[in-house]
This record gives structure tokens, C-alpha cells and sequence, in this order.
């Protein structure tokens, strides 16, 4: 299958590259800077510019664009980026896939699972509303610029993810780090839901979702969403590290702002679309998954 992607650079990005190399699918990266190689095509999202030949040669294309939620504290101005990374690259995709002919077959775009707000301990599946606050706005309005590639007939899958675990990125980086040093403990009350995924189950989960028919939102999350006192208690585990020193949640919202409020969201997110279609999760435990993500480079 020809592949083209958008945010190839980024945490699931990198990853996400070799994994459809080694399966036997040719990729292409869309790039802002000037290219490089044949395999890259320069593009403007802000400006709204990408060639529609360029889409009319491959079959599939994947969009994980946007500025990362944690990497900023949350002024106006950085939220403002969070927003126009997000909704500039789908809506400029959307709009030329739609112009191109031929057009590719799908779209993978990302969203995540912040579109459900706060759930408490309610589960909630791809059917759920949306819930309240800046991440579950955004993500309504990033899964609605997908639509002109919708309408123009392209399947449309939306990646709700929730949080892949890997060593050196993401939600479990700070995690691992601190009970590496012996500083490790729940974040908050500890009794807000997690949805966790190993990184080996997001990266079959795409594969899985190019070969299949689902369209509409996927969540690409673990099968069994644990709290955030039994996450740490697991990763005190399996590092042999206590499990003593919590963060109280208004440590957290003193140093990150509105964001430490966004993380101390419980979101018990089950991935129903997956298994309903016989996805086979590698680690659908999450004392597995850590294990995975302790093991993986």
C-alpha cells in the first residue's frame, strides 16, 4: 500500500514509519521544511497548500499532526497552536484528498480520547457523547474537518488515542523517570481511570485499521483501563521501586495550569470498535503492557 503521513516526526510518528516498512508498505512523509529525499513532499497546512497530485498516487493517508498537549504550559497563545496545528493539517488534507483523482481509499486521523472530558467512572465507547473543556472542544472541531474527504466518499477512521507507553515520550516518560529515582507515586487521588495502550497494540491497531472496513471513531486504547494509583502501584512493581510519594492534584495545577486539571481527568475508555471486530490485543493486561514498554527501546 502507498502511504502518505503527516506529523512523521512525532512521538507515534517515528514509530509508526518502520512499522509499515517492515510490513511491506511504501511511505511517503509530508514535511514543512524543504525536502530531502524522495520520499518527502514539502507542504503549507497553515497556509492551506498541498499539491493534489501528490494524493492521487497513494492509497492511504495518515495524519498525526499537532503540537504535543504536555509539551507547553497552556497560555492563550500555546493553546491557540494546540488548536491551528491540529485543524490547518486535517482540513487542508481533507479538502485536497477530496479534490484529488483519483482519490485515496482512507484517511487515519487522529484525535483522542480528551474528546470524552471527564467520565469519572463511567465507561464510555466510540458512541458516547462528547464531554466538556478545552481538549474535548478541540476535539470535535479536529474531527470535523475530516468531512469534506468523508463526503468526497474516502473511509474515515478517527483515532481516539489514548496513551501509548513508551519509555521516552509521552504520559509514561515523567512516570518512569520518577520511580526510576525512587520518587514515584499516584498522581492526584490516584482513583482517576487511565486509558493506557502498549505501543506494540496502537502500532497493529493502524495496520489493523487500514486492511479492515471501520469508519468513525476508533478508540485505540487498552481493553482494561485501570486507575491511576493501580497504574503506578503496577509500575512500582514491575521496576521494584517503592510506591510512596504522590502529587497532590494541586501541586499538579500550580505548575501545569489548566492542563494539570486535564490530567487529573479520569477517562475509563473502552476500545469497543476494536474488539468487536476481532482485534487481538498483544498485552490487553496492563501489567503486560508496562512490561512491553520497559523492554522496548
Amino acid at each position: 500500500m502507498q502511504i502518505l503521513i503527516a506529523g512523521a516526526s512525532g512521538f507515534l510518528g517515528k514509530r509508526l514509519i518502520p512499522y509499515l516498512r517492515g510490513h511491506g508498505h511504501q511511505v511517503t512523509q509530508l514535511v514543512r521544511r524543504p525536502t530531502r529525499n524522495a520520499g518527502e513532499v514539502r507542504w503549507d497546512p497553515a497556509a492551506g497548500v498541498l499539491d493534489a497530485t501528490v494524493l492521487s498516487t497513494v492509497d492511504a493517508v495518515i495524519n498525526l499532526a499537532g503540537a504535543g498537549v504536555g509539551e507547553k504550559r497552556w497560555t492563550a497563545q500555546y493553546k491557540k497552536a494546540l488548536v491551528d496545528s491540529r485543524i490547518d493539517t486535517t482540513t487542508t488534507l481533507a479538502k485536497t484528498i477530496a479534490a484529488a483523482e483519483p482519490r485515496p481509499r482512507i484517511l487515519l486521523n487522529s484525535s483522542a480520547v480528551g474528546y470524552y472530558g471527564d467520565t469519572g467512572d463511567r465507561a464510555v465507547e466510540e458512541q458516547s457523547p462528547a464531554g466538556d473543556g478545552f481538549l474535548a472542544d478541540l476535539c470535535k472541531v479536529w474531527e470535523a474537518a475530516t468531512r469534506p474527504a468523508e463526503d468526497a466518499g474516502v473511509r474515515v477512521a478517527l483515532l481516539r488515542t489514548g496513551f501509548p507507553l513508551a519509555r521516552d515520550g509521552g504520559l509514561f516518560q515523567p512516570m518512569y523517570l520518577q520511580f526510576k529515582l525512587f520518587a514515584g507515586g499516584r498522581m492526584g487521588s490516584g482513583r482517576q481511570y487511565l486509558p493506557w495502550i502498549s505501543m506494540p497494540d496502537w502500532l497493529a491497531g493502524i495496520g489493523f485499521l487500514l486492511d479492515s472496513d471501520v469508519a468513525g471513531p476508533v478508540n485505540l486504547t487498552g481493553p482494561d483501563p485501570v486507575t491511576n494509583a493501580a497504574f503506578s502501584a503496577a509500575l512500582a512493581r514491575q521496576l521494584h521501586r517503592p510506591n510512596l510519594i504522590p502529587v497532590p492534584g494541586f501541586a499538579l495545577r500550580a505548575a501545569l495550569g489548566e492542563f494539570g486539571g486535564e490530567a487529573l481527568a479520569s477517562q475509563r475508555v473502552l476500545p469497543a470498535v476494536l474488539l468487536r471486530k476481532g482485534f487481538a490485543f498483544q498485552h490487553p493486561t496492563v501489567e503486560q503492557a508496562i512490561a512491553s514498554a520497559l523492554t522496548l527501546d
